[in-house]
Order: structure tokens, then C-alpha cells, then sequence
């Protein structure tokens, strides 16, 4: 029977905002909401014809931990329609895709909200386990004197060195390594210099503020926050950015030996994206003119180590299936984690050994063109909300296939724990 497309209406998110160590103004729910109510207020149809709303999410907060049903709720979904929330790190957003376009395959739905969110500069400080030892035991102390004695043993160090529950999340605990340490390990491998990486995200920024500037992000709506201003634009890219100023930052995950700085690093981010998922009957139905569809989709698992190199593997046999080679695709989105982790990904697909041992292919795939690949920049400017990321770059490569005129397009991302997910995608006349 094969993968029976899925048309993607319309869709929208927000600004991406940067986490500048401490809260910003919108929880994660509101975000997506906001968002949301842009995209639904323009439909013909109502919230409530919705059959479901799937979001992503890799770091709910503890009062909305079922975001997908707290966010449907505050859209006027109604109570019959079902809200939940799916989480695959980085890819939790395409997961969201994903898991709709299942269920309107098998016939369970017909239209469905899907996308993700995050809202990582509200990523929790966490006691250490010593200190909530000792909270535990004075909740067990009974007398004055017994208070007093547990009192007496807290350690100011216990009280002021917080675990950070952002670096936490960004930990693969069966490795031990944080998400940068696994790029660090991709540029040892492949050999990609300091310069690289620092030229490549120079590259993302200079795309990002073209495209700004030609009005090519138009799935963004803008942000309101509580004391009326307006937040418009993704906040992290950098007009001034260049290879002699990020050449000045020290590697971060490696500090002796590294390559992986914070400005070849994908940002912490605060950001929404939502994509409205239909059948062709319910396209008909209501006389929508979708962006595009979603014509095959495909998940790989890796060494965790090696984590940034998943899109290589999810993307390959779709190619496989589809009979395509990499410069047959015209647009492709590749989520930037990290500059070492994209160019590690270009990097295997030309080595005649990785695609043998890795791929099974009988020697390597190619080169794919940067003219064809992040052609509006990627998350290295405009930020990589975890959640969010892998339904932003579903939806801004409908946006950039249609401006370009193009027809196929393949979104792709790398997720934390090893694995690797991927879209391939179409316009529609």
C-alpha cells in the first residue's frame, strides 16, 4: 500500500527567542498558544473540527505536563477534542508530524494540529540529592532539638550550587556525554577544522538576516507578552556576525582540546511551531489550498556518541525508496545542533567507508550542494527551541520549495540518544 501522502495545510510559529539566563516572559503553553490562535484564526473550519492536536515537547514544566491537552483547551478546541504530547528530544516537533500522519493514514483522523514547543530558558535549577536528603530528614524530625541538629548540618554549598536541569536534559545518561561532547566526537572523526565550523555559522546568519530582510520567514507571527511588547523577529541572529569574532570564543565542551564553541552552537531557545495536517477528502471538504505534503517519512537509531550524524541515516533509505540522489532533492533542511554535526553529515555521505560499513551502500552517496541545503539559515541563528525544531524545519521548507519555485524538498534532524528522523516533502500546484 506504501505511505499514503498527508497535505499540510498551513502553518505558523513563533519568534525564536534566546535564553539569556533567566525566564523569559512566555511559559511554553503560551507560546504555543499564541501561535496557534494566528494559525486556527485564518481556517475556515473552527478549533473545534479539529479531530486531535498532537504537540512535542522534550521539556514540559511540572504544571503543564500534558502541554498538548493544556494548549488545545486554551485554543477553544472544545473538551471532545484530544490533546497529547509526544517527546523524541530534539524531534519531538516531527514526532508530533509524524504520529499525526499515522493516524490520519489509518483513518483514525482526518485533520489534525501538530507541532512542538519549548521553552528552555524556564528549564528548571534542581536541588542536588544531598540536599534533598537533608529536606527529607528534617520533614522527619519531630522536636525543636532534633530540627536544630539537622539545621545544624546544611552546608552553604549544598544550598547555592543548584543542578542545572537544562544540562541535565542535554546529558545522554547511558554515554555520559552532553550533546556538544558528541560533536566534538563528529569533528575529531571527520577532521572539520575550527575555521569550518566558524565559517559555516557566519554562513547561517548571513542567510538568516537575507532572508529576514527579502521577507522570506513569513510563517512567523509575532509574540505579545504581558506588558504589551511586541517580539517580532527571531532575536538571535546576528547581522554582525563573523569568522574573526567567533574565532575569539573558547571551545566549551572541550575546553582543552575542543572545537565546539557557543557560537558554532545552536542556541538555547524559547520558541513554537504549528503545521495543520489533512486527508485529501478533508482538503476537498473545505476547499483548502494546501502548502504542500508529506510523502514519506523515516526514523534510525545510532551510536548515541555519534548522535549528530542521524540525519545520514534516516534520510538515506527514503532516498533509497524514492530512487533519488542527493542533488536530486531541490531543498534541504538540516537541523543545525551544532556546525560540526551538519558537516559531519556532508562529510559521510561523501566517504566511500561510512556509507559501506554504516549504510550497507557499495560506496558513497555524494556531495550535496550548500547552494541546495539551510538556504535561510538554520538553528545556529535563529535558535533550536528542542521541541519545536523539527516541525520548524517541515514548515519552513514548504515556505522556502514554494518561494523557490521547487518541487521536493528533505527536512532532517538529529536527536539526543542516537537516533535520526526524516520528511521528505512536496509542493502542490
Amino acid at each position: 500500500m506504501g505511505f499514503q501522502p498527508v497535505y499540510v495545510v498551513d502553518g505558523a510559529r513563533t519568534p525564536f527567542l534566546k535564553g539569556r539566563n533567566a525566564p523569559s516572559p512566555f511559559a511554553a503553553s503560551d507560546l504555543a498558544v499564541q501561535a496557534g490562535r494566528a494559525l486556527l484564526i485564518r481556517q475556515p473550519f473552527a478549533p473545534t473540527d479539529l479531530d486531535e492536536v498532537i504537540l512535542g515537547c522534550a521539556s514540559p514544566s511540572p504544571d503543564e505536563v500534558n502541554i498538548g491537552r493544556v494548549v488545545a483547551l486554551r485554543l477553544g478546541c472544545g473538551d471532545k477534542v484530544p490533546g497529547w504530547t509526544v517527546m523524541r528530544n530534539c524531534a519531538s516537533g516531527m514526532q508530533a508530524l509524524d504520529s499525526a500522519i499515522a493516524n490520519i493514514q489509518n483513518g483514525r483522523a482526518q485533520l489534525v494540529l501538530a507541532g512542538g514547543v519549548d521553552a528552555l530558558s524556564h528549564a528548571p535549577l534542581l536541588y542536588s540529592e544531598s540536599m534533598v536528603r537533608w529536606f527529607a530528614q528534617m520533614m522527619q524530625a519531630r522536636t525543636i532539638g532534633q530540627k536544630a541538629a539537622q539545621f545544624a548540618k546544611l552546608r552553604p554549598a549544598q544550598l547555592l550550587s543548584p543542578v542545572i536541569g537544562l544540562m541535565k536534559g542535554l546529558t545522554d545518561p547511558v554515554i555520559g556525554l552532553l550533546m556538544g561532547q558528541t560533536a566534538e566526537n563528529l569533528a575529531w572523526r571527520f577532521d572539520i577544522s575550527r575555521q569550518e565550523m566558524d565559517q559555516y555559522s557566519v554562513g547561517s546568519h548571513q542567510r538568516a538576516v537575507a532572508a529576514r530582510a527579502a521577507g522570506r520567514f513569513g510563517e512567523i507571527v509575532p509574540l505579545v507578552d504581558g506588558q504589551g511588547q511586541v517580539h517580532g523577529n527571531d532575536d538571535g541572529v546576528r547581522a554582525d556576525s563573523s569568522v574573526a569574532g567567533l574565532s575569539k570564543l573558547k571551545p566549551f565542551f572541550d575546553r582543552r582540546y575542543g572545537r565546539v564553541t557557543p557560537g558554532n552552537s545552536s542556541q538555547i531557545t524559547d520558541g513554537a511551531a504549528w503545521l495543520i495536517l489533512a486527508s485529501e477528502a478533508v482538503v476537498e471538504q473545505w476547499r483548502l489550498a494546501p502548502l504542500g505534503k508529506i510523502t514519506d517519512s523515516q526514523w534510525a537509531g545510532l551510536d548515541p556518541a555519534q548522535m549528530g550524524l542521524g540525519p545520514v541515516h534516516a534520510t538515506t533509505p527514503i532516498l533509497q525508496r524514492h530512487g533519488l540522489g542527493l542533488d536530486d532533492v531541490d531543498l534541504w533542511e538540516i537541523n543545525e545542533a551544532f556546525a560540526a554535526q551538519v558537516l559531519a553529515c556532508l562529510a559521510a555521505w561523501e566517504s566511500d567507508a561510512y556509507c559501506r560499513e554504516q549504510l550497507d551502500l557499495p560506496a558513497a552517496l555524494g556531495s550535496l550542494s550548500r547552494a541546495r541545503l539551510n538556504v535561510d539559515g538554520g538553528a545556529i541563528a535563529v535558535g533550536h527551541p528542542v521541541g519545536a525544531s523539527g516541525a520548524r524545519i517541515v514548515l519552513h521548507l514548504l515556505h522556502a520549495l514554494r518561494e523557490a519555485r521547487a518541487k521536493r524538498g528533505v527536512a532532517a534532524i538529529c536527536i539526543g540518544g542516537g537516533q535520526g528522523g526524516a520528511m521528505l516533502v512536496e509542493t502542490v500546484a
